[in-house]
């Protein structure tokens, strides 16, 4: 049986970017996940369908790769799949030979990522955010000031002096590359010259030194969605560092991380909290109120006979899930604390209480109690 076509699987045009793959990822995920479809089979191999498209598609090689070869890119482990390779097989060859045996200055596939006329594109960049979980609740806008290279204002990028320009490179005339034969096998490699660019600089910028790029301090403003994870990573297309001689620049990715909050524990959406209460309420039974991150106050009714660990589910008073409208839910963990320093007539009246009461108002560890005596003389019995 063939393969779907990836973006079809996605449901995504082939022009998708990656936050509109990610989203259709998202909701095809959830729809179809195995936890929300038990037994189904059907659910399950589509799954697997949806999370084998993404994680081709998600990865910028190997969508490049299957852009060209469609699923041969990855049939018998590399492009084209053996029988069932269908691309330029000299690209493929010339791809092979730099990859082990590098390039003239032994950089190997240093000449990949560049542009025509020796521009190169700028390197990525991370940047590491903290924030607390009420921001996460919430959502903010963040601004940031990152040191990073930009695009040279005196010669706009191009490396050269203003009123000069770069040259075509007269050892590889321009092409960036150089062709070699050894033998019966012609072997292309990065130009030494101009190591790639196509083009040489006689007379350099004396802002920047001919690099086309200079390094300053950038202030950022970045909106960080309700919702937001731990290690969630948000990307900046273009906001990297500025490329080589008017290259495309980078992107910078900024990752998140939660303070840790002095009430609340995260899991997923869903918000945890311990809250003592006094033996009276815990026996009789009563109410307390709770803050929540949204600003309001919610109310916790107690039964009559509340045990320590007793669980309250808050509906809907967690987390917002992120690029979603669904919310979890808020869990109050109750812990039933016992009286300290207590007063001559408070010990009287807890030992009136203790002798007015009867097994059934402590079933617990009366029948613990019961049951050890009974594994006791069995023990006796046995011997």
């Amino acid at each position: 049986m063939s393969k779907r076509d990836y973006y079809e699987v996605l449901g995504v045009a082939k022009t998708a970017t990656e936050a509109e793959m990610k989203s259709a990822f998202r909701k095809l995920a959830m729809q179809y996940h195995p936890d929300r479809n038990p037994g189904d089979q059907e659910a399950e191999v589509k799954f697997k369908e949806i999370n084998e498209a993404y994680q081709t598609l998600s990865d910028g090689q190997k969508r490049a790769a299957y852009d060209r070869y469609g699923h041969a890119a990855f049939a018998n482990g590399g492009p084209g799949g053996g029988a069932g390779f269908n691309g330029d097989f000299s690209d493929f060859m010339s791809d092979i030979f730099e990859n082990f045996f590098g390039d003239a200055t032994g950089r190997g596939g240093a000449g990949r990522g560049r542009g025509g006329g020796g521009r190169e594109r700028g390197a990525d960049m991370r940047y590491n955010l903290e924030i607390s979980l009420d921001e996460a609740f919430h959502g903010k806008t963040a601004e940031l000031k990152i040191p990073t290279s930009i695009t040279c204002e005196v010669c706009s990028g191009s490396g050269a002096k203003p009123g000069s320009k770069p040259k075509a490179c007269p050892t590889c005339g321009g092409a960036g590359r150089v062709r070699a034969t050894q033998g019966f096998f012609s072997i292309e490699r990065t130009c030494p010259n101009c190591h790639g660019r196509g083009e040489v600089i006689d007379d350099p910028c004396g802002n920047c030194g001919g690099a086309g790029r200079v390094t300053r301090e950038r202030t950022l403003s970045v909106n960080i969605p309700a919702g937001v994870e731990d290690g969630t990573r948000i990307r900046l297309a273009g906001e990297g560092e500025a490329g080589m001689r008017g290259g495309p620049a980078g992107d910078l990715y900024i990752f998140l991380s939660l303070k840790a909050h002095p009430f609340f524990q995260r899991d997923g959406a869903d918000l945890f909290c311990r809250v003592p209460i006094s033996m009276v309420t815990a026996a009789l039974g009563g109410e307390f109120s709770v803050p929540t991150l949204s600003g309001t106050e919610a109310l916790v009714k107690v039964p009559e006979g509340t045990q320590t660990g007793k669980q309250f589910r808050l509906k809907g008073k967690g987390m917002p899930v992120l690029r979603s409208r669904d919310v979890g839910d808020l869990y109050i963990q109750v812990v039933v604390e016992t009286p300290q320093k207590l007063t001559k007539r408070q010990r009287e009246l807890l030992m009136e209480f203790d002798q007015e009461c009867s097994k059934e108002n402590h079933p617990e560890s009366s029948g613990f109690f019961s049951r050890f005596r009974e594994f006791l003389d069995g023990l006796g019995g046995s011997t």
